[in-house]
């Protein structure tokens, strides 16, 4: 007979605060059991402005500058609402050679980045970082943490690029791929966390809720 795996069996904690629009993210942390509630503060707009990078950042400080932002976004949004819980926010970024490649704006610049991602490695960069907000509302913990994989693509032939392009794909993520989709058929190899790679590393994300609880509930 088998018995389910809950959540406290892993010392996770039941219910958490997503502060994110990924379905992907959701979808991850839910395979974990944990009750997700999705908190966003912003619009969309005002989402993805928080997004823009600074001329010239460094990748892997633009993913941890702007996760953190996000965090205290939705943690001033919360107090507001007089709400309280574990509360998480994640962001990702893929890097070629230094630069960071965002949600491509249109079909040329989708083109231009899977052109440029064909037959090389980049990084993909997930940065996660939570708080628990409690009653009263203040933060009695606040921790962050960032996963780097690298991901080998084969060489991307035109033809599927354009059609992959033309299927709406690319424009919602960074990189202008989801390893989830039909593009991960032209990933020759990874070396990280593929579910970094997607938006959200479970053994860290894992790691850094148990230590919030415990942080948490040891100042109760």
């Amino acid at each position: 007979m088998n018995t389910p795996v809950r959540p406290e069996h892993s010392g996770l904690p039941a219910q958490v605060w997503l502060a994110s629009r990924s379905p992907r993210r959701l979808e991850l942390l839910q395979t974990l059991g944990i009750q997700v509630e999705v908190f966003l503060a912003q619009n969309t707009p005002e989402a993805e402005a928080l997004e823009a990078p600074f001329e010239n950042e460094d990748p892997l400080l633009y993913v941890q500058r702007v996760t953190q932002l996000k965090l205290d976004t939705a943690l001033n949004a919360m107090r507001e609402q007089g709400l309280s819980g574990l509360v998480l926010a994640a962001d990702t970024t893929v890097a070629l050679h230094g630069v960071i490649l965002g949600k491509p704006q249109g079909a040329a610049e989708a083109f231009d980045m899977l052109s440029s991602l064909s037959n090389t490695t980049h990084e993909v960069h997930t940065a996660v970082a939570g708080a628990w907000l409690n009653t009263h509302g203040a933060t009695t913990t606040m921790t962050n943490t960032v996963q780097t994989s690298h991901v080998e693509f084969s060489t991307l032939p035109d033809t599927f690029i354009q059609a992959y392009i033309s299927s709406g794909e690319p424009f919602d993520k960074a990189g202008a791929y989801g390893i989830q989709g039909i593009a991960g058929q032209y990933v020759r190899h990874i070396s990280g966390s593929h579910s970094g790679i997607m938006g959200l590393p479970l053994f860290e994300t894992s790691e850094l809720m148990r230590h919030i609880q415990t942080v948490a509930q040891k100042s109760n």
